[in-house]
């Protein structure tokens, strides 16, 4: 029998595979704020499926078809909701989530994006605003690294959710199969900006730092100004060429991009890890120029603040990250000078 939906009706949809270490802790944070829980097991080996039963939701099977996009839309075309709350097993919702129902009562033609927390194995959480709460009809592109596929305004939402399927015991089983996907999507789109940029994070993930340079630099010189990752590109860019000694590159980078970025602690955290390595590398100039230039960086990031507006923003480089880093310069600095 067909099932009646509302103009209230709300349901979370997930796609899962072997995701028993964490999907209760997913729909038990979840269930409260949705009408429905739909979930879509694409191969599962271990007890996802039964967990996902127990705990109330609907269980459906697709074989996994290589692409994220086709099995997140199968998803919301079984789900059929008037709303859409597209949420990950290795994800949750933090504290309150009224939010939830909030922005589906008085949202209309819009999308919704709630704040993702992701943790990471060095302790800090990254956080980025992802298209997640969607109206009937609104469907996903793109074989990994999925994208919305709208044109209906996306706007920030009170919404905080946790994510830690990125530290390294979930993110090992889980790497290879995504590194081929967006090869075989960037041989489709070739000069797509997102997806190099994408590959960049991604070897980077993976450790290989020198590819990781290569797909950004790319990125870089493609990416609009305005696109919403750019913030979250320059600071990996920044990064990937400092640990990589490629130190005057990172230089003339900052030389084109600080004026984009004047209330960015996340930036100014990097330059400051930049100015160390030159510290390191030139030693005879390090006290009297890349030490002070280094400790102004991380007084800039104090005088920022926090900024979690910022996409792809690290917590604690507007606050404790930049004064522990200037803590250890100034204590380094004292010993020098003694």
């Amino acid at each position: 029998m067909p099932v009646t939906r509302t103009p209230s009706d709300i349901a979370a949809v997930l796609i899962v595979r072997d995701e028993a270490r964490s999907i209760a802790r997913c729909l038990n944070s979840v269930s409260p704020w949705v009408d429905r829980i739909v979930v879509l097991d694409t191969g599962s080996t271990d007890d996802t499926v039964a967990i996902a039963q127990e705990l109330g939701a609907e269980v459906h099977h697709l074989p996994w078809p290589e692409s994220f996009a086709i099995a997140r839309n199968h998803a919301l075309t079984l789900a059929d909701a008037e709303w859409n709350l597209v949420i990950d097993a290795d994800e949750w919702i933090i504290g309150d989530g009224a939010a939830i129902r909030e922005w589906c009562a008085t949202a209309g033609d819009r999308l919704g994006a709630p704040c993702v927390h992701s943790e990471a194995d060095t302790g800090t959480v990254q956080r980025t605003w992802m298209t997640r709460l969607l109206p009937r009809g609104v469907r996903y592109e793109g074989r990994v690294r999925e994208q919305v596929a709208s044109a209906l305004p996306r706007h920030r939402i009170a919404l905080d959710i946790g994510h830690d399927g990125d530290l390294a015991p979930q993110l090992a089983r889980k790497m290879d199969r995504h590194w081929l996907l967006l090869l075989a999507e960037l041989a489709d789109r070739p000069d797509d900006a997102y997806l190099t940029y994408q590959l960049g994070k991604d070897a980077q993930m993976r450790g290989d730092l020198l590819s990781a340079c290569d797909h950004y630099a790319q990125a870089l010189a493609a990416t609009p100004l305005d696109a919403n990752w750019r913030h979250d590109l320059v600071i990996n860019a920044l990064h990937a060429f400092t640990k990589t000694g490629r130190l005057q590159e990172a230089l003339t980078m900052n030389e084109s991009e600080m004026a984009n970025w004047p209330e960015s602690p996340d930036y100014f955290f990097a330059l400051g890890d930049l100015f160390l390595e030159a510290a390191l590398a030139e030693p005879h100039r390090a006290l009297d120029h890349w030490l002070p230039l280094a400790e102004g960086a991380w007084e800039n990031c104090l005088t920022i603040g926090e900024r979690p507006d910022l996409e792809g923003s690290v917590t604690g480089r507007g606050s404790f990250l930049a004064q522990y880093n200037l803590n250890i310069i100034r204590s380094g600095q004292a010993t020098v000078a003694a």
